[in-house]
């Protein structure tokens, strides 16, 4: 089938979540005279992600937006962690770091190539006010935006993927999953999307311990996203 949409994980695999945290989390620290291991609470808040998610997907937990879980997690971690002094202005001021993240810098010149010839955007977890504040932030040239709060699910639930063709009234075949993360992409495949892996080795920074490179035969795998749009002739 002729390729119509290629969507986009995006934490991880558009913007560099560990990189930006750590940088803004510093700096508000410095501005608010609080010191703390601003690189450990960022890994331990992204260690939280998946758990809290996977809470709410078996049931134990009501539906929740990525940014309130964020929020829950962090008002544990700082606890956690002894960073005394935060108000709950703070906390929000803090949390709301996860819309500001930085993008790769192969991401946005391989998105504006890509939108020329395809549909583009996030097939996310992260909740739909968090992605259109992160994509006006950073340049992202999305055409749409596939959030959880859209399925009310998350990843790797098929209604994530499977809503995202029908709102763009595409066969699975017709869309491409772009991700830095293979499971990500397997649960993607399963369900008939086509598949593109790019690697982002430095993700987690020293702590990385996956997806260094394609665990399957991908339908492409690329070195960056201005990479995918060269293979695409785009």
């Amino acid at each position: 089938m002729e390729l119509r949409a290629i969507l986009f994980d995006t934490f991880g695999t558009v913007v560099d979540w560990r990189s930006s945290l750590i940088a803004d989390l510093g700096a508000f620290g410095a501005r608010r005279g609080i010191a703390a291991d601003w690189a450990a609470l960022a890994d331990a808040w992204r260690g939280a992600y998946h758990p809290s998610m996977d809470r709410v997907r078996r049931g134990e937990a009501p539906w929740t937006v990525l940014d309130d879980l964020h929020l829950q997690s962090l008002e544990r971690l700082v606890v956690a962690q002894g960073i005394a002094g935060l108000t709950p202005d703070d906390l929000a001021a803090m949390n709301d770091l996860w819309h500001r993240l930085r993008p790769w810098p192969d991401s946005v010149p391989g998105l504006t190539r890509l939108k020329r010839r395809f549909i583009i955007g996030p097939l996310s977890n992260g909740n739909t006010t968090l992605l259109v504040d992160m994509a006006k932030n950073a340049g992202l040239p999305w055409d749409v935006i596939m959030a959880s709060d859209v399925f009310g699910h998350y990843k790797p639930d098929p209604e994530t993927y499977l809503g995202a063709c029908r709102l763009l009234r595409a066969a699975p075949g017709q869309v491409m999953l772009c991700a830095a993360h293979n499971a990500d992409l397997l649960a993607a495949r399963a369900l008939g999307l086509k598949t593109a892996f790019v690697p982002r080795p430095t993700e987690y920074g020293p702590s990385q311990v996956r997806d260094f490179a394609p665990a399957e035969a991908w339908d492409f795998i690329v070195t960056g996203i201005d990479d995918l749009a060269s293979q695409l002739d785009c």
